[in-house]
């Protein structure tokens, strides 16, 4: 088969594409991403001679180069995306256009190319927040900022595809996810390279916000599991039960790395912080899946990875040291 994936050279983008390649030598994969300020390409070097393997430099949002790159693509793996919350808040339309129109642009080109399956990466933010209990697949949209409203507009216009041209579509929506090649402008790659540099780590207000996190090798994971079993015209939640305040997440790491609570800086909060994120696993467990690595192993590899790659993240924060 020949498998697109947008968004190839982004955080989970790289390492799904890594995985794929890596597991799939008999498919072709073409790997789709505009090279914005999160997208890298030192972060596919590693398999950048496979032979399965090429890049492809583009925007989602241009129809006729979509349509003539998705000519006899077979299955269409959606991850491009802008995906900062705080980034939103300050240029809401470039979350619009990349992730809403962006979306319609690739459904069209796949659509009239007659692509036979269309997986589409979503956020558990679209549900909103829930300080009790769990969203499920089923529950309304009732998304807080321009992310994730921007996010639940892409849903809609798939959902749309789906019914009105029965398209062959499959959606996703994740937790919180961590690991190797984040751009560290998240929490926890933020909070390591600031910590490695001897700066200090900055808490949105009293840190008591609670989100729900998995490693980007179960994402992977999930993301296969549904590319081989998930049936069309579903959604599928990814996540794990594993959730923790921001602020405890933050003294876990400091203490992880030999920082006393005098690093952290807590700063005003933003206009809205949803409160708590949590989603049922459910229906990806009946597929077969299940998250593999415990949240202490992650977070320990996750930390030694950035200690151990600082020419990746100094490149990227243009540090002088």
């Amino acid at each position: 088969m020949k498998i697109l994936i947008t968004g190839g050279a982004g955080f989970i983008g790289s390492n799904f594409v890594r995985y794929m390649v890596n597991k799939y030598p008999e498919h072709k994969f073409l790997v789709f991403d505009k090279l914005t300020y999160a997208g890298n390409l030192d972060n596919l070097k590693d398999i950048e001679s496979k032979e399965n393997y090429h890049f492809i430099h583009g925007d989602v949002c241009d129809l006729n180069f979509m349509v003539y790159i998705l000519k006899y693509v077979d299955v269409v793996f959606h991850l491009a995306a802008e995906s900062h919350v705080d980034n939103s808040i300050g240029n809401s339309l470039e979350f619009t256009r990349t992730n809403a129109l962006g979306t319609h642009v690739i459904l069209e080109a796949a659509r009239i190319n007659g692509v036979k399956k269309f997986i589409h990466v979503s956020t558990d933010e679209v549900y909103g927040d829930i300080e009790e209990g769990s969203f499920s697949e089923s529950d309304k949209l009732a998304p807080n900022n321009p992310y994730s409203a921007s996010k639940a507009a892409a849903e809609m216009i798939a959902q749309g595809y789906l019914k009105t041209y029965k398209m062959p579509i499959i959606m996703t929506r994740g937790n919180n996810t961590y690991g190797p090649y984040q751009y560290p402008e998240k929490i926890v790659p933020k909070f390591v390279c600031n910590l490695i540099q001897g700066k200090k780590v900055p808490i949105h207000g009293s840190g008591l916000h609670i989100r729900s996190y998995i490693h980007v090798h179960d994402v992977c994971r999930a993301l296969d599991t549904i590319f081989q079993k998930g049936e069309i015209g579903e959604i599928y939640n990814i996540g794990t039960a594993f959730e923790l305040p921001n602020i405890e997440l933050t003294k876990l790491i400091l203490k992880k790395m030999g920082k006393d609570e005098s690093f952290i800086e807590h700063i005003e909060d933003g206009p809205f912080n949803d409160t708590r994120y949590s989603i049922d696993l459910r229906k990806i467990e009946a597929l077969g899946w299940k998250p593999e690595i415990e949240f202490e192993q992650g977070i320990n590899e996750t930390i030694q990875w950035y200690i151990d790659n600082p020419g990746w993240w100094k490149k990227i924060l243009n540090c002088k040291s």
